[in-house]
This record gives C-alpha cells, structure tokens and sequence, in this order.
C-alpha cells in the first residue's frame, strides 16, 4: 500500500526527469490525475502544535486528556479527537517517571 504523498512524488519524478506528461506519469504510477494536483485546504496548526508541545514538556506527567483541558481553559475550541491526533503526530507521549533509589541493605531479605 503507497500512500498518496509517495504517488505524487513519483509522478513528480518522472515528469520532471523523464520529461512525461502528466497523464502518461499518472498510468505509470498507478495514481489518479485528481490525487496528483490535490492541495490540502486544512490550516497547519501550527499555532496549537506548538502550544501542545509547550505545555507537554511544561507538564510530563500530563498526557492528552489532561492536555486538553488545560488547551479548553485557555479557550482552544478544538475537540480531543483533534488534540488526540496532534498529540500523537507530535511524538509526545507522557514521560516515565525515574526509579527511586533504594538504600543498600533495606528490602525484603535483611
């Protein structure tokens, strides 16, 4: 399975090194002419990522649902389903917290 960007990329490619025509790339490719000239009309968040990835390293122990509602009392609109999908695009993910060390001769054989 290619993903679209992948098909627009190769069809790229051989118009622009081989020198084809659109629709001849397209058939070579295997991806359809209207996938080819596409162009995204969502807004790139960058804004909210960036005030995800702020506030993820802020709070570590925080994961998206607290996250989010941190986002709601600021006023983001956004829903969590959006957050969530951010989040998870971002790579965040709520830290480990580190182990506690012990003092040498305390456990359960002494």
């Amino acid at each position: 399975m290619v993903t679209p960007a992948v098909k627009r990329e190769a069809v790229a490619h051989l118009k622009a090194h081989l020198g084809l025509s659109e629709r001849r790339a397209c058939k070579i490719a295997g991806a359809d002419r209207k996938m080819v000239r596409y162009q995204s009309q969502s807004a790139p968040d960058t804004a909210l990522r960036g005030r995800l990835r702020d506030l993820a390293n802020e709070r570590r122990r925080f994961g998206y649902r607290r996250l989010f509602v941190l986002l709601r009392r600021e006023g983001e609109a956004s829903g969590i389903n959006r957050i969530y999908r951010l989040y998870r695009e971002e790579g965040l993910t709520v830290r480990k917290r580190k182990a506690r060390r012990k003092a040498i001769g305390t456990g359960p054989r002494s």
